[in-house]
């Protein structure tokens, strides 16, 4: 890059922070998901609204710009695994059992009886795989927000509940299950022809899902107090990251999806649900956090925002029906599963809505399948809104609820 290409992009990167961490700090007054202003802020600088009247960056600022985006994701789905760490599985073991297999598989294998009356060639990428374009269809009915809902529950004081702990413990295990779906989704896609290469691919995947979730986190647990980890012991603050370079570098050479990677490197760096590491890494992961949150991740979302098309090419009947259809179908779900896990009335009602939230994850779902042209630019509009639309709908709904001073669980399920 010459030094005109240089100045040019660091004032378009700065315009772009002032944008995010305005439009973030104004949503956040509003007492809306601060991400939802991020998003905004790629739309205003983004092609339809004031993306014209700016100077053009080169092919290199737009590399540059675009891997820190990607840093972003990564980073994102880093502390989104690290997460685990706060959450009891076995308190709400059950209920989270009725959740995952009734909740999550309800409405995911009804997308797939019903692949005959869906019309995917409206939305599917130049991939051209229905198969693909089907399976990310259910991935983004069935999944659930983890970082959406954990700012909902401590801006509304409720992350300590244990309705709090079912939803977001739940989430976790979903989105694990649905992160290994979407691999395979992109194996599908990726034009391999033959059975063999199918089953080689798919089987890589499972086996990576495996060891990341069962054997690396224990062997990741030991490794900060080793003498033989000079990375630890020069900068503590340096090992989780290198362990996300590892995994994503790993996750790449063995063809899985990069930000599953990430998402498992988080969930190994702390050791897994017990976190045996947290004491010592606690202090590092929310240093990382802070620089992620204040400068990667909003420049995600403002990128996620630039590419939504909102122009001659956005259909909003199919915004409309895919919200209110998959909302019906996730809610439905949720609402059975809670119901054969004996709870009653409001209960339902509050896990249901609170489950539909897609947040953080049905955007970064909506990247990767648009860049992996599973599907189409309209579709990848309808999915990143239809996110946001339904935490804001969670949202609305819990703040409702405690304004009424109503409770979110009113009994424990024997």
């Amino acid at each position: 890059m010459t030094s005109t290409e240089t100045g040019s992009f660091v004032f378009a990167l700065s315009l772009m922070l002032i944008a995010v961490h305005g439009l973030g700090f104004l949503f956040e007054k509003l007492r809306q998901p601060k991400l939802i202003g991020e998003i905004l802020a790629g739309v205003v600088l983004g092609p339809f609204v004031l993306g014209p009247h700016l100077p053009a960056l080169g092919a290199s600022s737009q590399t540059i710009l675009a891997f820190l985006s990607q840093t972003g994701l990564l980073l994102l789905m880093f502390l989104a695994g690290a997460e685990a760490r706060q959450l009891n599985f076995r308190q709400n073991s059950r209920v989270m059992s009725w959740l995952l297999m009734v909740g999550t598989g309800f409405p995911f294998v009804l997308v797939l009886m019903g692949a005959e009356w869906i019309p995917l060639e409206r939305i599917m990428g130049h991939a051209q795989s229905a198969e693909a374009t089907l399976l990310v269809l259910a991935i983004a009915i069935s999944v659930t927000s983890i970082p959406v809902l954990s700012r909902i529950f401590t801006d509304l004081k409720i992350l300590h509940t244990r309705f709090a702990g079912l939803v977001l413990g739940t989430a976790v295990l979903e989105d694990i299950l649905l992160w290994g779906i979407l691999a395979f989704a992109q194996v599908l896609a990726s034009g391999k022809s033959t059975l063999n290469e199918i089953v080689l691919h798919s089987g890589i995947n499972l086996g990576f899902m495996a060891l990341g979730l069962l054997v690396f986190p224990r062997l990741l647990a030991k490794l900060p107090q080793a003498r033989v980890n000079f990375v630890a012991r020069t900068s503590i603050a340096a090992w989780p990251m290198l362990v996300l370079l590892v995994y994503v570098s790993l996750g790449h050479l063995l063809g899985v999806n990069v930000v599953f990677a990430a998402f498992l490197a988080g969930f190994g760096v702390i050791g897994g649900a017990q976190a045996p590491s947290r004491a010592q890494l606690e202090p590092s992961l929310e240093a990382i956090g802070t620089v992620a949150r204040a400068f990667f991740i909003p420049l995600f979302f403002a990128m996620v925002g630039h590419k939504l098309i909102l122009g001659r090419g956005f259909d909003f009947t199919q915004l409309l029906v895919f919200f209110v259809g998959s909302s019906l179908v996730s809610c439905l779900g949720t609402a059975l599963a809670a119901w054969c896990a004996r709870f009653k009335a409001l209960d339902i009602v509050n896990i249901a809505l609170t489950n539909n939230a897609r947040g953080g994850p049905g955007i970064v779902l909506a990247g990767i399948a648009f860049e992996s042209h599973l599907i189409n630019s309209t579709f990848y509009t309808t999915l990143v809104l239809t996110a946001i639309l339904t935490s804001q709908m969670a949202g609305l709904w819990l703040k409702f609820v405690l304004s009424k001073k109503w409770p979110l669980w009113s009994q424990h399920p024997n």
